[in-house]
């Protein structure tokens, strides 16, 4: 019997009204009619300081980390909604990254929160772009750390006139593209299950 795939869903933005936050909850919404068991979180819940490997060897790796690395280990894919700073990805995202690669053992146990789990990508901008160079950037970061990104993704242009009143996508385009790439997020990530309860 397939599994029911386990699926995180965040934004790289913790702005009130972000359009990151958004796409994030409309694709959770998405994600959960097609079976997935969604679990989204706000980065503003899990507070880091600046990765700093002299700060990791002095206090070790901070509990907010950990506490996310569990959430990635116990799940068998995993959304990402993201703005674009700047042509990129933003701090508050990669930092979040870079210090859940740094969880090698959770108990004493060997753990890698990334490694062969399946990532789904989004982003969104203000302007007509849509973010695109920031998921370029992000896929290229997952792809680092041995996540098997999805090929479909959802860019969603002029953020501030992208959502009706239900924060439901205007454009049946960003509707299609949602579905289409919730169905192979869940397909790829049940194929990949290789999920840990920590």
């Amino acid at each position: 019997m397939p599994i029911t795939a386990k699926i995180l869903v965040f934004a790289g933005s913790i702005r009130t009204g972000a359009y990151s936050g958004k796409t994030a909850d409309a694709a959770a919404r998405e994600l959960a009619v097609q079976g997935a068991l969604v679990t989204r979180i706000s980065l503003a819940d899990y507070p880091l300081p600046i990765m700093d490997q002299d700060l990791e060897r002095e206090q070790g790796v901070p509990e907010n980390a950990l506490r996310l690395a569990r959430l990635f280990a116990g799940h068998d894919g995993v959304l990402i909604a993201t703005p674009e700073y700047n042509g990129s990805i933003p701090p508050l995202l990669k930092n979040a990254i870079d210090w859940v690669s740094r969880v090698r053992k959770d108990g004493g146990r060997p753990v890698n929160p990334f490694d062969g789990k399946a990532a789904a990508l989004c982003s969104s901008s203000t302007g007509h772009f849509a973010g695109i160079r920031a998921i370029n950037h992000l896929r290229a970061v997952l792809v680092q750390l041995r996540m098997e990104v999805i090929s479909p993704q959802v860019s969603v242009p002029q953020g501030k006139d992208a959502f009706d009143d239900n924060g439901d996508f205007r454009e049946e385009r960003l509707r299609e593209g949602m579905r289409r790439l919730c169905t192979t997020l869940i397909e790829r990530a049940g194929m990949l299950s290789v999920r840990n309860e920590l």
